[in-house]
């Protein structure tokens, strides 16, 4: 039997008129210290995301989700965030925050496989 790790996720919301609390999930950030692992994913419903809110700025969008991704990633150009340790990285993206691009709280889960489980996540939560 595979050994299950501890992993914590958050889903990473656009929320366009935050005073309204609606939102719309499109990605989700998944980390496992075991696998020494850390990501953020998203997919973007370019149709659902207008209709949703038709003055949204979808550029800045993505381009705060694309941050996102190269900061889990720890990338280079990813600014001093990057930098920082995988947790540290994971606590700063998921800290709670009023903006149109923020993530939910954070959910524990048991996983053999952290890449999987952020896919399955994607699949169930966000498409």
């Amino acid at each position: 039997m595979q050994e299950k790790h501890l992993f914590e996720y958050a889903v990473i919301r656009v929320m366009p008129r935050v005073e309204r609390e609606e939102f719309l999930n499109v990605g989700i950030i998944l980390y496992c210290a075991k696998q020494k692992f850390l990501k953020a994913i998203f997919t973007i419903d370019y149709s659902r995301l207008k209709a949703f809110s038709k003055g949204l700025d979808i550029e800045e969008i993505e381009e705060n989700l694309v941050a996102f991704e190269r900061i889990s990633a720890g990338a280079k150009g990813s600014g001093t965030i990057g930098q920082y340790d995988m947790a540290s990285r994971f606590r700063w993206l998921t800290a709670t925050r009023s903006t149109v691009v923020q993530c939910s709280k954070v959910h524990p889960g048991f996983c053999v496989d952290a890449e999987e489980t952020l896919i399955n996540l994607q699949e169930q939560l966000v498409l």
